[in-house]
């Protein structure tokens, strides 16, 4: 059998959302994660990641890109997003403190609307969560 690659940009959304998981799935193996997918977003988590030490439970919501939201404000909830190719894994209420502070995304009109994301977030930004990269 001749294995080849898919373009990503090819997958429909949902082919990009399962990919999304696979991906993140096996980074956080790396760390002693076990995910499970959710089917549908419970308490606004698209996947739980159990660690191997039987005390952490994280509710974790996938996206293709970085994004802050206000319904998941206080829900205690990670944001799993990829950007320029290195993955994050990071707590929503504290992503947004840290978009608030290098950002001025919480003053648009898309961010009082619900939400905001960045498929190109600013290398300040980027700098930040450098502590919340899931390394290979």
């Amino acid at each position: 059998m001749q294995l080849k690659r898919i373009n990503y940009s090819e997958l429909s959304a949902k082919q990009q959302e399962i990919y999304n998981f696979q991906k993140s799935a096996a980074l956080l193996a790396d760390y002693g994660f076990n995910c499970i997918k959710l089917s549908d977003d419970w308490q606004g988590a698209d996947f739980l990641a159990y660690h191997k030490d039987g005390e952490q439970t994280l509710k974790v919501q996938l996206k293709g890109r970085l994004g802050i939201y206000k319904k998941y404000q206080g829900k205690d909830l990670y944001m799993n997003f990829p950007a320029n190719d290195v993955w994050y894994l990071v707590p929503h209420d504290e992503l947004l403190c840290i978009v608030g502070e290098t950002t001025p995304w919480l003053n648009s009109n898309s961010w009082k609307s619900g939400g905001y994301s960045s498929g190109n977030p600013p290398r300040k930004l980027l700098e930040r969560l450098a502590p919340f990269a899931l390394n290979r």
